[in-house]
């Protein structure tokens, strides 16, 4: 009912499995995920003069601007839909991000992209950045999940400066603590850089994924960065925020510096996106888009995106067809030459759709589908679900829809799509025939979530104690 398209699994496939030739690896190209933590809509500059993107603006203009592009409302989930093209509630990690006292992690039932792409010739697929998707063991480790490099952090929201988190250092290549120093921004953009320029010397295409801590709080940013945009010594914390974007798109330009370096800018495809709305504390991080952050609005789900490809996909377009975070995926995996009727378990069909016909030109639509939008990170008191179809968006705000029909303790909104994007004008109670028809699509989508899902942000907070070093593999 929630994904697009399905094909049968097919157990032997020697389309698949053939032999991959030189030849055959050279058509596939080298993909290069950048994903910005809390990056709103209006913190871009191409789309408002509140920041300066300037090398963002740059990747996007040049390739395909994905304008209608949606995530989940929060970090983690977006990061798990991401890697496996899948709904996170339907593995039970989208009602909250993974705090650090969470034992949890992405189902290792789950096949990630960088499993995917480890059998389509891709020996080198590095991980550099947050991962949030689970720290307490190793098999949630991201080397554990089809990465053969990692660099960065496991948590959320460190120490730009020490690298800590909850008072211990979180910062690791591979399994081990790494004792690096250093700004987090810029540490992450120089082991991208890195791998991107060894990866390249190879005979195969490499993956490379850069989810940035940045600008997540804690509102940190370098004193020359901060001095662009203020000269007293207690700048506001917009000033710092603004700061942090502005390093955050000097290390984007370093990396997209080293793609072209090593002369593999025609054959790179590029993706950029956001994984959720800015946090509503700065009045212009999402203008003009209604709510933010953890709101499953617009300013919490659509964000910043485009893809560059120069070899296949003609660039300076403007896409604005709905899409997202789950399509990635299977957009990735056909453009190389993977048949997704022979990589994804029968049990587990892709809810993303490729995104390939509409790239290359040869098709204008994607077929008609709906679109999901969920978080619960408060608890199941305080839920907040939405579903866009191609006329209509429902948001249903209040305790868990699952086994109750609307009452006075939700709050509905109904918006006509795609006429009113920016959420203005609410119709609910001149359509309630179309409210009852959503939320039933709702009460569907919402019964998804398996009962053993990540549990509400609080829970198990009071009395945590980290481990030294969060190392991975240590007894806790």
């Amino acid at each position: 009912m929630f994904h697009a398209r399905w094909i049968p699994f097919v157990v032997c496939s020697c389309m698949f499995f053939k032999v991959l030739t030189p030849e055959l690896l050279a058509d596939k190209p080298n993909v290069v995920i950048i994903l910005a933590d809390d990056l709103g809509w209006g913190a871009v500059s191409n789309h408002a003069d509140w920041a300066e993107t300037p090398n963002i603006d740059r990747l996007i203009s040049a390739g395909v601007e994905l304008d209608r592009f949606y995530v989940a409302p929060m970090c983690s989930p977006t990061r798990a839909g991401l890697l496996t093209g899948r709904y996170p509630i339907r593995y039970g990690l989208a009602r909250a991000v993974i705090p650090p006292q969470r034992n949890f992690g992405l189902p290792v039932e789950e096949q990630t992209l960088a499993d995917a792409l480890s059998k389509a010739g891709y020996t080198n697929r590095g991980i550099f950045g947050k991962w949030h998707l689970g720290h307490h063991h190793i098999k949630w480790h991201p080397l554990s999940r089809g990465f053969t490099h990692f660099e960065g952090h496991y948590n959320g929201a460190i120490d730009y400066f020490d690298l800590t988190r909850e008072g211990e250092r979180d910062w690791h290549i591979n399994f081990q603590p790494s004792p690096k120093q250093g700004y987090a921004t810029d540490l992450i953009a120089e082991a991208a850089v890195q791998f991107i320029s060894t990866a390249a010397q190879e005979q195969a295409p490499f993956f490379c994924y850069i989810p940035f801590n940045a600008p997540h709080s804690p509102f940190q940013a370098k004193p020359e960065d901060l001095a662009r945009y203020s000269t007293r010594s207690d700048a506001s914390k917009e000033d710092t925020l603004r700061a942090m974007i502005w390093c955050l798109d000097q290390a984007v330009g370093r990396v997209l510096q080293a793609i072209e370096d090593c002369g593999e800018a025609d054959n790179t495809q590029v993706w950029f996106l956001s994984d959720n709305g800015g946090v509503p504390d700065f009045k212009q991080n999402n203008v003009p888009l209604r709510g933010a952050k953890l709101t499953t609005f617009e300013g919490g789900v659509r964000v910043p995106a485009g893809v560059r490809w120069p070899a296949r996909w003609r660039g300076s377009r403007r896409l604005t067809n709905t899409m997202g975070y789950i399509d990635v995926m299977p957009t990735i995996l056909e453009s190389a030459g993977v048949n997704l009727a022979t990589i994804q378990p029968e049990d587990k069909p892709l809810d993303g759709v490729s995104l390939c016909s509409l790239l290359d030109g040869t098709e204008s639509a994607l077929a008609q589908r709906d679109w999901y939008s969920y978080h619960g990170q408060s608890g199941p008191d305080r839920e907040t679900i939405a579903v866009t179809t191609s006329q209509w968006k429902l948001i249903v705000n209040g305790p868990d829809i699952r086994d109750r029909r609307i009452g006075d303790e939700h709050r509905v909104f109904l918006f006509k799509m795609p006429v009113d994007l920016l959420e203005q004008n609410d119709v609910a109670e001149q359509h309630p025939q179309v409210v009852e028809e959503l939320f039933i699509k709702l009460q569907a989508y919402r019964s998804l979530q398996p009962a053993n899902g990540v549990g509400a942000f609080g829970e198990g907070r009071q009395g945590f104690k980290p481990w030294k070093d969060w190392r991975i593999d240590a007894p806790h």
